[in-house]
């Protein structure tokens, strides 16, 4: 063989062979870079799409009322003895005997007392004594004309006083009225209230809120949507556990939820909480609560 040849030969055999040890270390080191850096999903917290109770609300204010109320006006010097009275009385019981006639109970209430005057009955003291049956509390409410349409008898209702701010009292719109109020532009609106316990104190003020346009629709947490602009998504879970971004039409919020107008259907599986662990088109570990 030429001596040329030779040289040839050994230059290319040497090429090859770094050419070789190259792409066996380029192969070895995608293998570990792979095998090592590999992560598993991250696990996320998912809920299935379910109906739930949505409905609208009006939010007013007003005074507590009770059921029945009376009072009696009794002169000092027609009392046989000091006056003490009871608590509560039921109907037929007697509140207070006098000289010239006994004063009876027309009804069950709490009993207790307006005050003392000297300017009532003349010159002469009077004593006045109110009974109230407080099982029942009524409120007048107005409300503004833009919701008229939706008032409507027996509309559920709830309310709460500053008395127990954490308590909240159940009851209904009791009577609406038949026309707006020409010059407050609203719509006077009785609402009844269950008293359970007297809890409820008349005169007191009453933070009451009704609902109306009840009805069952697609909800999901708060907690799982994202607004881009204008729109919103959500990350919709496929069966092999990879999310997939979906733009969703909502409604109204109400006890941690949104309702959902389009773009999901019942039983699909969403991303609930985490969603800035979740990338589109990844994979995840659902967790279910």
């Amino acid at each position: 063989m030429k001596r040329s040849t030779k040289i040839t030969t050994a230059i290319i055999t040497f090429f090859l062979i770094i050419t070789l040890v190259i792409i066996g270390r380029t192969m070895i080191g995608n293998h570990f870079k792979k095998k090592f850096s590999k992560r598993s999903p991250p696990g996320i917290i998912v809920k299935e799409v379910a109906y739930k109770s949505f409905s609208e609300n009006i939010e007013s204010f007003g005074t507590a009322i009770s059921k029945k109320t009376t009072s009696f006006r009794i002169k000092r010097d027609n009392l046989i003895s000091e006056l003490t009275l009871k608590d509560y009385v039921k109907k037929g019981d007697l509140i207070v005997k006098l000289k010239d006639k006994n004063i009876i109970a027309p009804f069950d209430g709490v009993l207790g007392y307006r005050g003392i005057t000297g300017d009532i009955l003349g010159s002469d003291n009077s004593i006045i004594i109110t009974l109230d049956d407080n099982s029942i509390i009524y409120s007048d409410l107005k409300i503004p004309e833009t919701f008229a349409p939706f008032i409507k008898k027996n509309l559920p209702i709830t309310a709460k006083f500053s008395g127990s701010k954490n308590k909240t009292y159940n009851g209904k719109v009791y009577a609406v009225s038949s026309r707006i109020n020409a010059e407050t532009r609203s719509l006077l609106t009785r609402v009844m209230i269950e008293n359970e316990n007297s809890e409820l104190i008349p005169g007191s003020l009453l933070e009451v809120v009704i609902n109306y346009n009840e009805r069952d629709s697609l909800g999901i947490p708060d907690t799982s949507m994202m607004i881009l602009g204008n729109k919103t998504y959500v990350y919709k879970v496929s069966e092999d556990n990879i999310t997939n971004k979906t733009e969703i039409k909502i409604g109204i919020r109400e006890g941690g939820f949104i309702e959902v107008i389009t773009g999901l259907n019942e039983g699909e599986t969403i991303v609930a909480e985490g969603l800035k662990k979740v990338r589109p088109r990844g994979k995840i570990k659902p967790i279910k609560k």
